[in-house]
């Protein structure tokens, strides 16, 4: 039953992803030569509401819905490496113009050309998963 939770919500996320044009390419390439700037106020909407909601989760001690332990909220540290993989994460947003997040709901949209995109999120994943399990940081 749970799974189909997940699909259901899964399919919502989608379907906002595509209203807000977060899933057409020309978007993207209009974004990052500021001449539309619809998708970085859907952006600067999500970070808001997330912000907002991180807030009253930590404010009434929220609970995780599946077994109900109390969610902890740990500070990091921002490691250096981070501003390189953050620069090569906006390179693949810039140069496939598409979002890791939006790509899986264009291919619901039936744009197959995205599927490059798809598997290079999948293998950088995995990489990075392997990477880290190599470190011993990966709890696994």
């Amino acid at each position: 039953m749970n799974q189909l939770v997940y699909v259901i919500l899964g399919v919502m996320f989608g379907l906002l992803l595509s209203l807000a044009g977060a899933t057409t390419f020309d978007f993207y390439a209009q974004l990052f030569q500021f001449q539309n700037m619809q998708l970085s106020r859907v952006i600067i909407s999500a970070v808001i509401v997330g912000s907002i909601g991180i807030f009253l989760m930590k404010r009434v001690q929220a609970r995780a819905v599946m077994t109900a332990e109390r969610i902890k909220f740990e500070t990091k540290s921002l490691p250096k490496h981070w501003v390189l993989g953050s620069l090569l994460f906006g390179a693949g947003w810039a140069i496939t113009g598409s979002c890791p997040g939006s790509a899986p709901a264009m291919l619901g949209e039936g744009k197959l050309i995205i599927v490059p995109t798809l598997l290079g999120v999948i293998a950088g994943t995995y990489l990075y998963g392997w990477v880290q399990s190599r470190k011993g940081k990966c709890n696994r």
